[in-house]
């Protein structure tokens, strides 16, 4: 793996899919942003508030944000910004994700200081947006309009999310450029993706066919996991790797085809975005044997 070094300094260990600060605190910090932003440029004000400002909650934000970039001439923004706010008044604990998503940004990157960033331009908040609303939709038989979202999204965004993949809260897709997660794959609450993962099929098997990645996971930049096999809980996968196996929790894998290397290195991988590792087999329970 990259050697990538920082603490997380934005709270401690919370329970699974919980914002670090109260979700309302988040959209009175996020509109303080906004203001700051406009201020320090002007040329950018229209945009910010017609993107922030101009709202009375995260929610409703988000919807208008997200249409505006899915927009296009086949399907207008003020369509799919009215779909979302249908989405949103039947399924309202969507803004828990949205924000839980959004607070993981500002947590683990260490290129981010403001939830602004994330919120008007980081395409891997962008496209985990997306896929929530495009599952909704897909749970509920509008099927077309669900993969017309995902097409859209993996045309803008470089990200594949199929809507019936079923991902927990508090995600991080770092830079996520490439990222491909397939049909029957499943997500955990709080894991941390890097750009070119894939979570996908090891051939034209039908039916059940993709990864289950437990909580807290890490999984570092092109690494490849394939098939209906499980990965534990607080793990790590190096960069790179190719997993073709089940992973206990808490041990980092590496490698092509990914072996255990050593364990996980913290008890939340995905929170401390620590991807070193000694490769020391005496370190391990002594029930894990090497892949």
């Amino acid at each position: 793996m990259n050697s990538v070094k920082h603490t997380v300094a934005r709270g401690g260990k919370r329970p699974a899919g919980v914002s670090p600060v109260p979700e309302d605190a988040i959209w009175r910090t996020l509109c303080s942003e906004a203001q700051a932003a406009m201020t320090a440029e002007p040329a950018l004000a229209g945009f910010i508030h017609g993107s922030i400002a101009r709202h009375e909650r995260l929610e409703d934000a988000i919807c208008h944000r997200i249409a505006q970039r899915l927009g296009h001439a086949d399907v207008g923004a003020g369509l799919i910004e009215q779909t979302f706010r249908d989405v949103l008044g039947s399924h309202p604990e969507l803004g828990r994700a949205f924000n839980a998503d959004l607070a993981a940004v500002l947590e683990r990157d260490p290129a981010t200081s403001r939830y602004l960033e994330p919120f008007l331009y980081f395409k891997g908040f962008h496209a985990l947006v997306t896929y929530r609303f495009a599952h909704e939709l897909w749970r509920h038989d509008r099927r077309d309009f669900a993969l017309y979202l995902q097409s859209q999204a993996s045309r803008l965004f470089a990200v594949d999310i199929h809507p019936a993949a079923r991902l927990g809260n508090g995600l991080m897709l770092d830079h996520a450029t490439g990222v491909v997660i397939g049909e029957t794959a499943t997500l955990g609450d709080n894991c941390s993706l890097l750009h070119a993962v894939t979570l996908g099929g090891s051939g034209k098997v039908t039916g059940d066919r993709h990864p289950k990645i437990g909580s807290g996971v890490l999984i570092g930049a092109g690494a490849k996991v394939l098939g209906n096999i499980h990965v534990g809980n607080c793990s790590r996968i190096a960069a790179g790797s190719v997993v073709l196996r089940d992973v206990p929790p808490h041990v980092t894998v590496a490698g092509v085809p990914a072996r255990i290397v050593g364990p996980a290195g913290t008890a939340e991988p995905a929170r401390s975005m620590d991807q070193t590792f000694v490769s020391d087999p005496s370190t391990l329970p002594d029930d894990y044997a090497m892949l």
